[in-house]
C-alpha cells in the first residue's frame, strides 16, 4: 500500500501549500491595476504546458547543473528524485487550479461591499479576512478539492523530477505506469480503479457540500 500512502501524503502536503499560495496570488492579481493579464498567464502556464515539460523545467531549476541547485548543494540540500520533489511537482501543477478558482470567487463579490467597508475605515487586512474569505469560501473549497485531486493524479512532472523510486517517490500514477511496463495489468487495474474511486469520492463530497450551502 506504499504507493497509496505516498500519494495521499504528497497530495495533502501539496494542497496545504497550494491553499495559502493560491489564495495569496489570487488576492494579489485582483489588486493589480496593470499587468494583470501577464501575471495571470505566468501563474496559469503550468496548466497548459505538458506535465513532462513542467518536470523538465523543475529539473533545470533544482538540478545540480543549475546555479540554484549548486547553491542548495552547499547546504547539503537536494530535491531531485526525493519525496520533496514529488511535493514540489504536485504544487506546481495544482496551483493554477487553486489560484483561478479563488480568483473567480473573489471577482464575483460585489465591489460595493468592499468600497463600503473602505469608506468606514476598515483596513485591507480586515476586509480580506472578514469579507473576501467568507464570501469566497465556496470557491476556495472547490479549489482545494480540485487541487487535491489534481495532485493525486499527477504523473508527468513527478516522474521527470521525482522519479519512480519504490517506497519513496512512487505514487499511484507512477505505480500504474510501472505495472503496465511490467505487463502486470491486474495490478495496474487495481491502482487505476482505486485512484479513480478516490477522485470520484472527493469530487462528489465537494458537490454535496456546495449544494448544501445554497
Amino acid at each position: 500500500m506504499q504507493p497509496l500512502i505516498i500519494t495521499i501524503k504528497t497530495a495533502a502536503v501539496a494542497t496545504v501549500i497550494t491553499f495559502f499560495i493560491g489564495i495569496a496570488l489570487a488576492y494579489f492579481v485582483c489588486k493589480l491595476k496593470r499587468g494583470k493579464s501577464i501575471a495571470d498567464a505566468i501563474i496559469m502556464l503550468p496548466m497548459v504546458l505538458p506535465p513532462t515539460v513542467v518536470g523538465f523545467f523543475l529539473l533545470l531549476i533544482f538540478g545540480k547543473r543549475s546555479a540554484f541547485g549548486q547553491f542548495l548543494l552547499q547546504f547539503d540540500i537536494s530535491f531531485v528524485f526525493t519525496w520533496k520533489a514529488a511535493v514540489i511537482a504536485a504544487v506546481v501543477v495544482s496551483l493554477p487550479l487553486m489560484y483561478r478558482t479563488t480568483r473567480g470567487a473573489f471577482e464575483l463579490i460585489d465591489p460595493n461591499i468592499i468600497n463600503a467597508a473602505k469608506t468606514l475605515g476598515i483596513s485591507d487586512w480586515r476586509i480580506f479576512w472578514h469579507i473576501l474569505i467568507p464570501n469566497a469560501k465556496s470557491g476556495i473549497l472547490a479549489g482545494v478539492v480540485l487541487s487535491f485531486t489534481r495532485a493525486m493524479g499527477e504523473f508527468g512532472a513527478t516522474i521527470m523530477f521525482a522519479g519512480n523510486v519504490p517506497n519513496q517517490t512512487q505514487t499511484l500514477s507512477t505505480a500504474i505506469y510501472a505495472a503496465v511496463q511490467a505487463n502486470d495489468f491486474d495490478l495496474a487495474t487495481k491502482w487505476a480503479t482505486l485512484l479513480a474511486a478516490l477522485s470520484l469520492i472527493f469530487i462528489a463530497a465537494i458537490n454535496y457540500r456546495l449544494a448544501s450551502n445554497r
